[in-house]
């Protein structure tokens, strides 16, 4: 009987490592996107009254 709650451990560690990968690849992307947006719209945006 301890063969599957060994196995079944090792599932959820690997499925918890897999989701950290995709959060952290996701958070990547939001942070390019975010840059690419302020370089795209320029040095006067931080210029501009608001």
């Amino acid at each position: 009987m301890a063969e599957p709650v060994d196995r079944d451990a090792g599932l959820l560690a690997r499925r918890r490592r897999r989701s950290i990968a995709l959060a952290l690849v996701l958070g990547a992307l939001v942070v390019i996107f975010y840059v690419l947006t302020i370089v795209k719209m320029g040095p006067g945006l931080f210029e501009r009254p608001l």
